[in-house]
């Protein structure tokens, strides 16, 4: 998260549901850079055979649903679901790292 202020609209989390195969991630993240949309947090997991699960905060603004509408044209994303902004997870992860780092846990 790089600290620039939120947009007027805030904070939302996009839940993709995507195949999980090499280069997903580059066409997610490629479509935000080249329309200039900033992403302020990514998490991604598995969920099942072949699919993935990412997480998304971005700044909900007047372009918020076209971007939607370009990422659910992307062939590898099966779902996109948009949420209220929770914090808590990427605060957590993030605070999850800081003790990883520390040398106060193992992966």
């Amino acid at each position: 998260m790089n600290g620039a202020a939120p947009a007027a609209g805030g904070l939302i989390a996009l839940r993709l549901t995507v195949n999980n195969h090499p280069g997903v991630m580059t066409h997610i993240c490629g479509l935000f850079a080249r329309r200039a949309f900033n992403v302020e947090g990514i998490l991604c997991m598995p969920v099942g055979e072949g699919t993935s699960r990412i997480w998304l905060l971005v700044n909900e603004d007047e372009r918020l649903e076209q971007m939607i509408r370009q990422v659910r044209k992307l062939q590898d994303v099966l779902e996109v679901l948009p949420f209220p902004a929770d914090m808590s997870a990427f605060t957590r992860l993030e605070d999850s790292m800081k003790v990883w780092e520390s040398g106060g846990c193992r992966l």
